[in-house]
């Protein structure tokens, strides 16, 4: 755990000041590292009956096709608005700085599917609680919410209290 975060720079003042940004690009140069990272992302649900895994745009998607891979499920991506070419749901929600959106196409699940959401950092957990919005709006089982990194300050795990929470590195 301690070499996959030595992986991860910090990058100051980006992308706006006073943001300290986790860089996973170094991370992701590194095939071994990047397996055991989403190995651990998956390993509390490897025997939770998952059918798809969801990820957001835009980091969520890297490492959530990786875990529904090793898990053997397909990939749901939930992505801004008008990213996806069929019908879709849009689940809105305010960010620290304004209002944005999600989508998720129509048919992307079966009611009662099984759902693992991932992403690569849980910050003030806006995006993770939207994201869960929309799987239960098409009559998904939210299974839980699996992140590469959390910073725990921001305290994002408050708004996801009714789902499994798991992070891999803690900031």
């Amino acid at each position: 755990m301690d070499e996959i975060k030595t992986k991860i720079r910090d990058i100051a003042d980006f992308p706006e000041p006073g943001i300290l940004f986790k860089d996973i690009t170094p991370l992701m140069q590194s095939p071994v590292l990047l397996r055991q990272a989403v190995e651990l992302l998956i390993a509390p649900y490897q025997k939770s009956n998952i059918t798809a895994v969801a990820g957001m745009e835009a980091r969520g998607f890297i490492f959530g096709s990786l875990a529904a891979s090793m898990l053997e499920v397909g990939f749901i991506p939930l992505r801004k608005p008008g990213k996806l070419p069929h019908t879709t749901h849009k689940v809105e929600y305010q960010l620290e700085y304004g209002e944005t959106s999600l989508e998720i196409h129509a048919d992307a699940l079966a009611e009662n599917d099984n759902i693992l959401i991932v992403d690569d950092v849980l910050a003030t957990g806006g995006t993770a609680k939207a994201s869960c919005e929309l799987i239960q709006l098409l009559g998904g089982n939210v299974v839980g919410c699996a992140f590469l990194m959390e910073i725990t300050g921001l305290n994002g795990r408050s708004l996801l209290t009714d789902v499994n929470v798991h992070s891999v590195i803690q900031y």
